[in-house]
């Protein structure tokens, strides 16, 4: 084991364990954002450079500070290693700048992307952006390009992370998109259109931190915030059958994967489980899903008790409340 300082809090770790995962040992606010990490896929992170922190001391046998500013999602700890986070100016000035390149050539359609309420993008530059813009230049654009029948990209709003690459090739099988181009000109696409079709493919839409490929069964349907997220289950023989139903009265609207505190999917699921049952009564309804009370998503209360339990039937077991016996 091994233990760190992050923020002035000691943490102790596994050897091997990097800085980004330390700090979400810790948890609550000292946790560096990123924007290309994702926990379950390998060889995942260091290309957003958002996660950018200072190691005020590399061990306890070499003292000397890290020289430049590293990146804590690939930058393994050392015993008696001194990380800083929010409390480094240097950090939070990085990452101003880091959150405007991001923005240079993002359109702003929040108001009609599907991604709005639920995009890391959104909180990043909410958390660390700035209200201005130095950037002159015409944006860069694309053409568009027909994935297949579920996923829709908007080549636009991507920030190349690389998420869906490493999906595409460790849970789906035969990848056909990738990162094509170089420099500015790169962009996330097929050679061929029509071709992004197997059972895990929906997947990528999980995984993108923006709104960059999106769920055509779900497009301009509603706002995810008028929605509320349920965990349901079903016996199905290609994927763990867990997910989380996005539904508007009785009405299923989209289907994704549950997704824990950082938003990383605990288990991918099948495209039948995500495009086809889109009926409750696929499903066995476990309750509601908690979201993150600073997302917008659970600023309609969806997770309160019902206590007139009578008045509305069938409801599961999480949202019944009994009155006090007087």
């Amino acid at each position: 084991m091994v233990k760190i300082t992050f923020d002035g809090i000691e943490v102790e770790v596994e050897e091997g364990t990097t800085i980004l995962q330390a700090a979400r040992k810790i948890g609550g606010d000292v946790v560096p954002p990123a924007m290309c990490y994702y926990g379950p896929l390998k060889g995942s992170g260091g290309k957003c450079r958002v996660c950018l922190v200072k190691v005020a001391q590399g061990s306890a046998k070499d003292p000397r500070p890290m020289p430049k500013l590293v990146a804590s999602c690939i930058t393994q700890v050392q015993e008696g290693m001194v990380v800083e986070n929010t409390t480094n100016e240097d950090v939070l000035n990085a990452r101003k700048g880091i959150v405007e390149m991001l923005l240079i050539n993002h359109p702003l359609d929040c108001p009609v992307c599907d991604q709005a309420g639920e995009c890391d993008l959104q909180n990043l530059s909410y958390e660390h952006g700035v209200s201005a813009t130095r950037y002159e230049e015409e944006r860069r654009s694309f053409n568009k390009v027909d994935l297949g029948p579920y996923i829709q990209l908007h080549m636009t709003r991507c920030i190349l992370c690389y998420r869906c690459v490493y999906t595409a090739d460790q849970i789906a099988e035969n990848r056909v998109h990738g990162v094509l181009g170089r420099g500015d000109a790169a962009e996330i696409g097929t050679y061929i259109e029509n071709v992004i079709d197997n059972e895990f493919s929906g997947n990528v839409i999980d995984v993108c931190p923006v709104g960059a490929l999106t769920d055509k069964t779900w497009r301009f349907k509603n706002r995810v915030w008028f929605t509320k997220p349920m965990d349901a289950h079903r016996d199905c023989p290609t994927c763990s059958g867990k997910v989380t139903l996005w539904t508007r009265g009785e009405e299923v609207l989209r289907v994704t994967a549950r997704k824990d505190q950082y938003a990383e999917v605990e288990e991918f699921i099948c495209n039948t489980c995500r495009f086809d049952k889109k009926e409750v009564k696929d499903w066995t309804i476990e309750g509601p899903r908690h979201i993150d009370s600073r997302s917008v998503i659970s600023a309609n209360h969806y997770e309160l008790p019902v206590i007139n339990v009578p008045i509305v039937p069938n409801l599961p077991t999480s949202t019944k409340k009994n009155l006090p016996q007087e």
